[in-house]
């Protein structure tokens, strides 16, 4: 069983990391109930308790968490040849145009959460399009499978294709009807959704602001310095204000509960910023590659003198891989690049309790503990021939976790559970079906 208890960028792994090599995790009414060596932990339980052994060469963690994911790009994963802005106009709208027939978008909600499951991630933050019922087929099909999720309706009133926008009220008046609908129902959560400061005028983006302040428990998401282009674009559509983070701070949408997407080209006073107000970056290196937009400096953002709130995601479409294990291994490699080193301890944290605190959700999910909802993942330390072979080599426990980040996939994800219930289980070759 592998588990934080705090953030090791700041306290250290030694401090903060917990291995144990023979572990029970017993979970009861979708919480966990025990944790520890299995010697002590099976004297605890109730009589005729079944314990399912995933045998010697698994490891349960918590749940993965992606911080920035766009469910309706799923169909359009590895679209060739553009950047950013060029992207969005060549792929992503025309894509999102198809969520106007609602069992479209149903049918690609399914595929997406299923993914999800595939690969163990059990809670995302995601972005639905401009239609509200792309947000209530996502949301009725993760309550049908007990996951908690975030998402909402994306706000864009400019530079779109007009089938694509809303305006400053329509946009406020369709999220306080979906955030009345579906915002703490179960484990939903709704998330203030304007795309970008490109696609959203200053009214729009004070109307957003407007309904953070009436809804201060949602979270609020967009996307910020992805690219050194779209910063140029920003400061041409927003002249007056001093940088692209303030854009957002002037019209009320920085404070905590707050993931910002990407975050490559922010200045230090922006960091300093995001530090203060206590939100969130989420680092997406899988697209960040793609697209070539740069790679993020995660030691910058983690810094001890200032600390910003980090979280991973894959940022599908434009990130390549629903695995959050491919998606460390792209981490460490943007850490490289920027001459730094990430070590597979510190990227775990951040695939789990670090994402869960991006979200202002480690009190709920994130790590392993007695009260914390049960969601867990349940991984195949050698899933693959080669990853068996490697293994053999591994010199201790960091080692192992490393290969793992390195070259495993989905095919490592032996169990899902989500609420305690097993929703993917990989030797019955079954993702729970939706009804």
């Amino acid at each position: 069983m592998l588990s934080f208890t705090g953030d090791p960028f700041q306290e250290g792994l030694d401090k903060t990391m917990v291995h144990e090599p023979d572990a029970i995790v017993a979970m009861a009414g979708g919480r966990i109930t025990h944790v520890g060596p299995a010697s002590r932990v099976a004297s605890e339980l109730p009589a005729g308790i079944e314990i399912r052994d995933f045998g010697k060469d698994a490891l349960i963690s918590a749940g993965f968490i992606d911080t920035h994911v766009h469910f309706p790009q799923t169909p359009m994963m590895a679209a060739y040849g553009a950047q950013l802005l060029d992207w969005l106009n060549q792929y992503t709208f025309p894509a999102e145009l198809k969520f106007a027939d609602r069992e479209y978008a149903r049918s690609v909600a399914r595929t997406f959460l299923r993914e999800n499951l595939r690969n163990g991630v059990t809670t995302s933050c995601v972005y639905c399009t401009v239609h509200p019922h792309s947000v209530d087929v996502l949301f009725e099909e993760a309550e049908k499978l007990g996951m908690r999720l975030a998402a909402g309706k994306v706000l864009m009133d400019r530079n779109a294709p007009e089938a694509l926008r809303d305006t400053p009220q329509t946009g406020y008046d369709q999220s306080k009807a979906l955030i009345a609908k579906w915002h703490g129902r179960g484990r939903l959560l709704y998330a203030i959704t304007p795309r970008y400061a490109g696609s959203s005028s200053p009214e729009q983006l004070s109307a957003a602001g407007a309904l953070w302040r009436e809804h201060g428990d949602c979270l609020m998401q967009t996307h910020i310095a992805e690219t050194e282009a779209e910063v140029a674009w920003i400061k041409e559509l927003y002249p007056d204000r001093r940088g692209y983070l303030d854009v957002y701070d002037h019209h009320g949408l920085c404070g905590q509960r707050a993931v910002f997407g990407h975050g490559i080209w922010l200045e230090e006073p922006e960091l300093q910023r995001l530090h203060d107000c206590g939100a969130a970056l989420s680092h997406c290196p899988t697209s960040n590659f793609f697209l070539g937009s740069g790679t993020l400096n995660l030691s910058r953002v983690v810094k001890a003198e200032r600390p910003v709130r980090a979280g991973l995601g894959t940022d599908i479409g434009a990130g390549t891989s629903f695995s959050m294990l491919a998606t460390l291994g792209e981490a460490y490699k943007a850490a490289q690049l920027n001459r730094q080193s990430l070590s597979a301890g510190h990227a775990y944290y951040l695939a789990t309790r670090g994402s869960a605190r991006a979200m202002y959700l480690d009190d709920r999910i994130g790590s392993i503990a007695p009260g914390m909802e049960a969601d867990l993942v349940v991984l195949d330390m050698r899933s693959t021939p080669l990853i068996d072979f490697r293994m053999n080599f591994a010199r201790d426990f960091a080692e192992q976790l490393f290969i793992q980040m390195t070259l495993a996939d989905d095919r490592a994800v032996q169990a899902t559970y989500a609420a305690g219930r097993l929703v993917h289980d990989r030797a019955a070759e079954v993702t729970t079906p939706f009804p």
